[in-house]
């Protein structure tokens, strides 16, 4: 990477353990974490927890939330870690900055199901995963992002995270 990223965004499927795994090294950095799960309007959880998948449309407020957060913290001079699916392109596009770095958790979807079927507490129910899934767009080569995979234990995650951006808890 050119530089210590300012801001991380865990992404991928639901169920990959971005909320773990961000909230871990948050909290081994020292720095600001946010749920992006806790940005989506009212509207977009109830959807979800009745078993429809979010549309574009759906989407875009909550990103509007996710870049401000991820803002915030660049003006603030904050390093940060949020997470958000990010599974387009396009909403990459909305929190792209120069001082953010994607960090796609990804592995096998059955991983994945498992994981869900197991999870208590969440609105997002394991029947949307395939649409998940399916919108998924990998990161092209030109977008700052790096990619880990779910084979690895979260604590080997974060510190996959941390060797491969050479971080720090007191970079910022």
């Amino acid at each position: 990477m050119a530089s210590t990223p300012l801001v991380l965004v865990f992404m991928g499927p639901a169920g990959t353990g971005k909320s773990t795994v961000a909230g871990m090294l948050a909290g081994r950095l020292g720095w600001d974490f946010q749920e992006g799960d806790d940005l989506h309007p009212a509207e977009n959880v109830a959807k979800m927890a009745s078993g429809h998948a979010l549309n574009d449309d759906d989407r875009w407020p909550w990103l509007d939330r996710v870049a401000d957060w991820i803002d915030g913290r660049i003006a603030a001079g904050r390093p940060g870690v949020i997470t958000c699916s990010a599974l387009k392109r396009s909403y990459r596009d909305v929190l792209r900055r120069d001082d953010v770095t994607f960090v796609l958790l990804m592995g096998d979807p059955a991983i994945v199901l498992e994981r869900l079927l197991r999870r208590q507490g969440h609105y997002m129910p394991p029947s949307l995963l395939t649409s998940q899934f399916d919108t998924l767009e990998i990161p092209d080569a030109d977008e700052q992002a790096i990619r880990i995979d779910l084979d690895l234990t979260p604590q080997q995650q974060v510190q996959e995270v941390v060797d491969r951006l050479q971080l720090t808890a007191d970079a910022s």
